[in-house]
């Protein structure tokens, strides 16, 4: 970097490439060789912030044009808007039948093989009839078709939003506020139509949220959502999700707990009632869960040469059915099944608003966990495969899907992580795939729900358990956030255990709340540098970890007001002494004189002598008087180098404001406390690359007044620093010190 000096300061910056042999890595040799030769050289005119804006005709950013444009109305306003919120309309006029039509055939129907176990399971999970699951299968997957803007994620019942609805139901609607007078029995019909009315009601509001959180722009309240307080979230709640199927794998009859330590509570009871497990309940499960792994271990292994993934859920099902109608498992061996499953659509049912306010936290929870989970996938697939996901547009989209869903008694869905990665493992493209799975969902719903009216609890219980794999393997986190970044490995532990200990809605909370507090405190304990010039170099390097840079300000502001200090007390003694001297000359002229000449000798001695001190203490107090006149008129007397003090190695100080969004007035303060210190060391402070809005800010806080101006604020570091070696003081030659806040 080199400057000339001259009238008008300028900034001159030359650029050279790197040496040949690193650019010829990346260029070939004669474009290395034609780089070699080219110096680019570009000069301005130094520029402080003021300059800056009356060369640029600064003003203010008027918000009336945009708050203008959203009440405008035209046809091309209208069409942008309908495609914006309706993108099927978008993308279905254009799509390429004979490319894509295939691959979201079989992917739709691989969809659909999985969907239906999951979705009779998720059901069981959430305390309600297997066939709501059914239902929750089918209208949140096509209201997705409509609205969505990811092609390849899989809408529907999902293990972590399924244990949510079941803690809400456990709660609201236990076991023991049904039980029968006559024999203390559990009225099951009565406990299934109150929780289906609270699961429906429960996902209108979930809806609800979501809708109103997209239309006002609020997709961003995920990013306090970090990825080690999802992963650490899901994994405790998949610990939830296998310990609810635990009755349903032993055929055990537990008690309804919800709040802290619920999950705590089931375990011991489940270990208390271990010897009450049903055997053929225990080896319904275990060969359900063998031929389940064994399944998925076998098309990870052919996974390259299988068109598509050998159905193994929709087998098991098949077979688990067929063989408990045929053994008579349920009479002969005490197998818990299914039941009853209606054939046909249910019609619309209108959510009850009074239960809103028992449902409005856990519908919150379970919206921002479900969109979380849904727009972190909807990424992934939209990064990979090139194509954009509007985050806004997804909570539409889910809160649409939660809604209608809601008002035809679905429960709240989002969606799965191992359906999404089959529908695009297996060809699919577009949410075709999606409409296609929920059309066959349909087919099941309307014509072939009643032949698994004998399937086995405990095979769902299996499915859902096999299906925890991928959620629970999340364990191995720990081990690498160890390595990486132990304050994400600390968010983890912390949202685990929370979830883990007070269940999913207040452990959600409990680990936001805690994100954000070590978000504040790591704002507020940033690390920074305060960079010198190493002596007889062109070197900077941070003054705390190199001993020949920078300077203890406190201590050298401590040292200078000791002697200042000093002074002012002598100069008070001084004067005292004057006063002292004053009185006794007065008292002494009022003594009579002894005619005696030897008398009257040895007292005009002694008054001489009075007198002489009382001139010598009057000439001293002078000198400290004007010395003190003098020094108020003329800084240099009370100067570090007058003092006796060591003086700074640098003339200028540069602060460089360009990370700074915002100031408040505590940082006001401060930056006015940086300025009146570092004056009191004899350096000059200037401020370089401040945003428009933190400028507006300092205007608006009266930090500027007739010792800190605009001229102090520079556009960049390089005409600050070039500016500050230009005008050192007059009694330094010493660099500039940059930092930056």
């Amino acid at each position: 970097m080199q400057c000339g000096v001259g009238e008008v300061p300028s900034l001159c910056l030359w650029y050279r490439h790197p040496r040949p042999r690193d650019t010829q890595v990346l260029l070939a040799t004669t474009e290395a060789m034609e780089l070699k030769r080219r110096d680019y050289h570009v000069e301005r005119p130094l520029l402080t912030q003021e300059q800056l804006e009356e060369l640029g005709r600064w003003g203010p950013a008027t918000g009336a044009l945009q708050w203008r444009s959203w009440f405008q109305c035209s046809r091309a306003r209208a069409r942008a808007l309908l495609l914006r919120h309706l993108p099927v309309l978008a993308w279905l006029p254009q799509y390429p039948v004979h490319d894509w039509l295939l691959g979201d055939l079989l992917s739709g129907l691989s969809v659909a093989i999985m969907q239906l176990p999951q979705g009779l399971a998720y059901a069981l999970l959430a305390g309600l009839p297997p066939v709501f699951g059914l239902y929750s299968s089918f209208y949140p997957v096509f209201v997705y078709f409509l609205f969505g803007t990811s092609r390849h994620i899989s809408v529907g019942t999902f293990a972590v939003m399924s244990v949510m609805v079941g803690s809400v139901m456990e709660s609201l609607a236990p076991d023991e506020a049904f039980l029968q007078a006559s024999n203390s029995t559990v009225d099951r019909a009565a406990r299934d139509a109150a929780r289906v009315q609270l699961a429906s009601t429960l996902s209108v509001l979930v809806g609800l949220f979501q809708v109103g959180l997209g239309l006002v722009h609020f997709g961003f309240v995920v990013t306090y959502l970090s990825e080690p307080l999802v992963r650490g979230y899901t994994t405790a709640a998949a610990l939830h999700v296998f310990v609810s199927q635990l009755k349903y794998v032993f055929g055990l009859h537990l008690s309804s707990f919800s709040g802290p330590l619920s999950l705590i509570y089931t375990v011991l009871e489940v270990c208390w009632k271990l010897p009450q497990s049903v055997v053929g309940t225990v080896v319904t499960a275990f060969v359900a869960g063998v031929v389940l792994v064994a399944v998925k271990l076998l098309n990870d292994k052919l996974r390259r040469h299988l068109p598509l993934p050998f159905p193994g859920e929709l087998l098991t099902l098949i077979g688990a059915t067929g063989i408990s109608y045929g053994v008579g498992l349920k009479h002969r061996f005490g197998v818990d099944v299914v039941g009853n499953i209606p054939t046909g659509l249910v019609p619309p049912v209108a959510p009850s608003p009074e239960l809103f306010a028992k449902l409005v936290g856990n519908a919150f929870a379970i919206a921002v966990v479900g969109f979380a989970i849904a727009i972190s996938l909807g990424k992934i697939f939209a990064l990979r495969h090139g194509y954009r996901v509007d985050g806004n547009q997804e909570l539409v989209a889910l809160g649409l899907s939660n809604l209608i869903g809601g008002i035809f008694q679905c429960f709240p869905v989002s969606c799965s992580m191992s359906r999404s990665l089959v529908q695009e493992s297996t060809g699919g493209n577009t949410q075709v795939a999606g409409a296609i799975s929920s059309l066959f969902i349909l087919v099941i719903i309307v014509k072939l729900g009643e032949f698994f009216q004998d399937l086995p609890k405990a095979v769902l219980a299996a499915v859902v358990i096999v299906n925890l794999k991928g959620m629970l393997r999340q364990f191995g986190d720990t081990c690498s956030l160890w390595k990486a970044n132990r304050v994400d490995l600390l968010i983890w532990l912390v949202t685990f255990v929370a979830t883990v200990l007070l269940n999913l809605d207040l452990g959600l909370a409990v680990a936001v709340v805690f994100s954000l507090l070590l978000v504040v405190v790591r704002t507020q304990l940033p690390r920074y540098s305060v960079l010198g010039q190493v002596p007889d170099t062109d070197i900077y390097r941070d003054v705390a970890e190199y001993l020949e840079c920078g300077v203890d300000v406190d201590h050298l502001i401590s040292q200078k007001k000791k002697l200042l200090r000093k002074q002012e007390l002598k100069l008070k003694r001084l004067q005292k002494e004057k006063l002292q001297a004053q009185a006794a000359a007065s008292k002494a002229t009022s003594i009579s004189i002894d005619v005696n000449t030897n008398d009257g000798d040895t007292e005009s001695n002694s008054v001489e002598g009075s007198k002489a001190k009382q001139v010598s203490t009057e000439n001293e107090l002078e000198d400290t008087a004007a010395s003190g006149q003098e020094g108020a008129e003329a800084p240099d007397r009370f100067t570090l180098k007058a003092l006796g003090l060591p003086q700074p190695d640098f003339h200028s100080l540069v602060l460089d404001l360009s990370a700074l969004s915002f100031v408040d007035t505590v940082c006001l303060k401060s930056l006015k406390s940086i300025f009146h210190d570092f004056r009191e060391i004899e350096v000059e402070v200037y401020m370089a690359a401040c945003h428009t809005p933190v400028v507006a800010q300092l205007e608006t806080g009266h930090f500027f007044d007739a010792s800190i101006t605009k001229q102090h604020l520079f556009a960049s570091v390089h005409d600050a620093v070039i500016f500050a070696l230009q005008h050192p003081r007059s009694n330094q030659v010493s660099p500039v010190l940059t930092t930056k806040l």
